[in-house]
């Protein structure tokens, strides 16, 4: 029986608030620090820090279940794929395989070795640079007001906090804990409005026909 690759992928996810989250087969990725545990503070990417030292370690070794395999090229693996990704991103274990078999001499893949399709995930991340970049640095409060498409302004009256306060937290490019607990609980509201007009939407046309 053929297996859809559409769940055979790792998965990243930043939130606007910092928050990351890492799948694989829609799964939450196990960090593995019973195996190796080179950063506390979970995972991280776009970087070549330790929390990203231990996605790879996790990535390469939910594949080939090889301990020694992945502590060796967990740095190799960071500094050409996932120091690259950007804020969310879609890796196929096929694309870990190829990247397995190209730079790793020791060990094969074991999990899915006979399963391997052309890859039909596109990964989101850029191609690689030979020339170092730095990254613009983004606001926290400006990517926060972005998405929500509203202005500082309106952001301070749905928190009902002067105008001023928002304007610091901008200039400090860090919003307070309780700051953001406002912010998600707003974010959530707004998608269960949205879910509450679509069900009335609904109920109209039913009662329409």
């Amino acid at each position: 029986m053929a297996i859809s690759m559409n769940n055979h992928v790792f998965k990243g996810h930043k939130t606007l608030l910092g928050s990351k989250f890492v799948t694989y087969k829609e799964l939450e990725l196990s960090p593995r620090y019973d195996l190796f545990e080179k950063s506390k503070s979970g995972f991280d990417w776009g970087t070549s820090g330790s929390p990203a030292i231990q996605l790879a370690f996790a990535m390469l070794y939910q594949v080939t279940q090889d301990k020694t395999l992945a502590k060796k090229y967990a740095v190799s693996f960071v500094r050409s794929v996932i120091s690259q990704f950007t804020r969310d991103w879609i890796y196929s274990a096929n694309e870990l395989y190829t990247w397995i078999d190209t730079h790793c001499e020791d060990i094969a893949p074991k999990e899915e070795k006979k399963e391997k399709t052309p890859v039909i995930m596109k990964k989101l991340q850029p191609k690689k640079s030979t020339k170092t970049t730095q990254k613009p640095k983004t606001n926290v409060v400006k990517e926060v007001c972005k998405e929500l498409k509203i202005t500082q302004k309106a952001l301070a009256e749905i928190l009902e906090v002067p105008e001023g306060t928002v304007s610091s937290w901008a200039v400090k490019n860090e919003i307070p804990r309780l700051g953001k607990k406002a912010i998600e609980f707003y974010i959530l509201s707004v998608k269960n409005q949205k879910i509450v007009d679509s069900y009335r939407s609904f109920k109209e046309l039913l009662e329409v026909s």
